[in-house]
């Protein structure tokens, strides 16, 4: 177990680390100056190898899941990082989302943790389906589908709680779990529609809201052509870019490149992608001078045997 999440944590934090200098940059200007390695500063001004809050709340998601599972305590920890106390990089924070920013002021008002997140149709960024990670190893040996909607729904609602944010982190997350059974990446994709199906159909949510997710669930997102694949900071838009950027490269460093190279919002495709990819190909695929570049690579190192002992 240990190797797969250091495996996954690796694999996020290192998408996320090549995103970083150059998140919002176009992807025609990406097409005329593609990401082929790391590199530091651009966009934020960051050293090679910084992570953004994409890693630094999955970490402290992560943090929390070694002492079991308590949602106070997850949305202590983002309030930890949010003041510079725990997982970030350089010892500050430089990059937040808005809808994250808003959630972590709720939870240091006392709010209860799972109503902290905003639960408007605006509030359907990408910053509950970046961290969502750690959860798919504690949930691992869980075989109750009603009991792993429910923790997802709590853990995204901390900071998004609309529905579909939410349904975007639960199919993630039963995707990564069907690849943690070893399967093909294509039989796992099969797999995790079937699942997803058979937990639709005792459920009566809003059928515009699932609508939604059929290039998905219904057909198959990795023959999309890539101008249809897009890459902004949309929930939808980021996990539709993972998958299809997973499914059609066939190796680590292939998937983070293309995610990357997709533009926009560089740092969090390439790690909702880089997490998928890493728990796929596994730790030994990612380059090792990425790994070697990477910030408190150590702590990461240190984070994953904690987490493993745990579960």
């Amino acid at each position: 177990m240990k190797s797969k999440i250091e495996s996954g944590l690796f694999g996020l934090a290192v998408g996320d680390a090549l995103g970083v200098p150059v998140e919002f940059q176009s992807r025609a200007y990406l097409k005329a100056n593609p990401v082929t390695e790391m590199f530091g500063f651009g966009t934020h001004h960051q050293p090679i190898g910084t992570w953004s809050d994409d890693s630094s709340l999955a970490f402290c998601l992560a943090e929390s899941l070694c002492s079991g599972y308590d949602l106070t305590d997850i949305a202590k920890n983002f309030v930890k990082w949010y003041s510079a106390e725990m997982w970030t990089p350089h010892g500050r924070v430089f990059d937040i989302g808005i809808a994250t920013t808003h959630a972590i002021h709720n939870i240091a008002k006392g709010h209860q943790p799972d109503l902290c997140g905003g639960f408007s149709e605006s509030d359907n960024g990408n910053g509950s389906l970046m961290r969502i990670l750690p959860l798919v190893f504690y949930l691992q040996k869980e075989k109750d589908i009603e009991v792993i909607y429910k923790k997802v729904k709590e853990v995204s609602s901390i900071t998004h709680a609309h529905f579909r944010s939410v349904f975007a982190c639960f199919i993630y997350v039963i995707y990564c779990l069907e690849i943690l059974k070893d399967k093909d990446k294509f039989e796992a994709y099969k797999e995790m529609q079937i699942v997803v199906a058979k937990f639709l159909e005792s459920k009566e949510f809003n059928l515009m809201e699932i609508g939604l997710f059929d290039r998905i669930l219904k057909n198959d997102i990795s023959v999309y052509p890539e101008n249809e694949i897009y890459s902004s900071g949309y929930v939808l838009h980021s996990l539709e870019a993972s998958f299809w950027c997973f499914l059609n490269s066939d190796s680590y460093e292939g998937t983070v490149l293309k995610a990357v190279n997709l533009g926009e919002d560089t740092d969090t495709t390439g790690a909702i992608a880089g997490g998928l990819a890493g728990i796929y190909y596994r730790i030994e695929s990612v380059p090792q001078k990425w790994i070697d570049n990477l910030v408190r690579s150590n702590d990461i190192k240190d984070l994953a045997i904690r987490l493993s002992q745990k579960i």
